[in-house]
């Protein structure tokens, strides 16, 4: 039989990561399974972005040790990342909104971070093409930015295989085998592989792969739509992307084009299926907060899956109740920026280390706990 002291499940960032990180710090038997092809799933479908600007301690350490490797990325993988730090903008349009924003611009100036909050003239300032009459207010910090998922997640990948992980592509996991408590194996689509354990950092699929274990991870999936207009123009280059909290909804520029957001779905599905049928609507939104939209043409759209908790963060950390079993899944639309983090987290936890930042705030079972940590900056995205 195939063995592996550890089998990593899913081929997105987080996937990636962790299995380059095991990797690198000593475990070399680690087999990565993708079902379908390496950041084929929601990271290849992601728009990028990379912040600092959250509402919590452990995720704006996560975002600063993010930027970090992020820093040294071409040179320890030889791929350049393609950060561009343009920024972000959060917009706030109630004064209990901005009372929140305000409270987070202290917290995070407390690690040192250049976050500003702005007045509308401001923020029309910096954003020119933005509506903002309806606006109280919002932040800014110049960290932020966006990189290219292909580009991370394939050269993580490289590069655990170059250490000796083993990554297969096109192999489902169908089966996590456990007894006495502990997982002993995976069956796959091409054939079982002994293992002493089991990573699980299949997105919106945590769920169902921690079924097959016998757990429930309150994970589930929410289609989220973008699209991108031809080359248009009267827009500013180093455009920051901007967020519109009270609508939840997003835009930056890509190329001589606008990226910009449609809607998330309110029920959960695996439904990634673009609703060209509800284009005018869908641009209608982003007509009210950029009216230089009206003039774009729209280029394509596509459809991905989020991978939602009930607190919009991530689980991380030791199943209970299967010895030998992990998650690092449910990352709620930040699983891209955090994810290179994430994995030498992981890695650390897995191996029998210390984390070097503690995540025990996100442990699996803390809504169990009634420990949930609520990070409405993300429930906005």
């Amino acid at each position: 039989m195939e063995t592996a002291e550890i089998v990593v499940v899913g081929g997105g960032i987080v996937g990636c990561s962790i299995a380059y990180h095991l990797a690198a710090q000593g475990c070399k038997n680690v087999a990565l399974l993708e079902k379908d092809l390496v950041c084929f799933g929601s990271t290849g479908k992601s728009a990028g972005g990379i912040r600092v600007q959250f509402s919590s301690e452990v995720n704006i350490r996560l975002s600063l040790e993010a930027l970090k490797i992020l820093a040294r990325f071409k040179e320890e993988l030889g791929v350049d990342p393609g950060f561009r730090q343009t920024g972000y903008v959060f917009l706030a349009t109630t004064d209990e909104e901005l009372a929140t924003f305000r409270q987070n611009v202290a917290l995070q100036q407390r690690f040192g971070i250049p976050v500003e909050l702005l007045a509308p003239d401001e923020i029309r300032r910096r954003v020119p093409i933005l509506r903002v009459d309806d606006v109280a207010g919002g932040t800014f910090c110049p960290w932020d930015g966006h990189a290219s998922p292909h580009e991370v997640t394939h050269a993580l990948a490289a590069g655990a295989r170059r250490l000796g992980a083993r990554i297969h592509e096109g192999r489902a996991v169908t089966e996590v085998a456990v007894e006495g408590g502990r997982v002993v194996a995976v069956e796959t689509s091409a054939g079982p592989i002994d293992c002493g354990a089991v990573v699980i950092c299949a997105g919106p699929y945590a769920g169902h792969v921690g079924a097959m274990a016998g757990v429930e991870l309150p994970v589930k999936p929410f289609r989220r739509q973008l699209f991108v207009t031809k080359p248009l123009g009267g827009t500013p280059e180093a455009l920051p992307l901007t967020i519109d909290f009270h609508r939840g909804w997003y835009f930056r520029r890509e190329g001589e084009g606008i990226l910009f957001s449609g809607p998330k779905d309110a029920a959960p599905s695996f439904n990634t299926h673009v609703d060209w049928e509800d284009l005018e609507a869908i641009v209608a939104t982003a007509i009210h907060r950029v009216p230089l939209l009206a003039k774009a043409e729209v280029l394509r759209g596509w459809a991905g899956s989020y991978d939602i908790t009930p607190d919009h963060n991530p689980l991380l950390g030791a199943v209970p109740g299967v010895g030998g079993l992990y998650v690092a899944a449910g990352f709620s639309g930040h699983g891209f920026m955090h994810g290179p983090i994430a994995g030498r987290l992981m890695a650390e936890l897995i191996l029998g280390g210390k984390p070097s930042i503690d995540i025990s705030p996100f442990a699996p079972d803390r809504f169990a706990r009634g420990a949930a940590i609520p990070e409405p900056l993300t429930a906005a995205q």
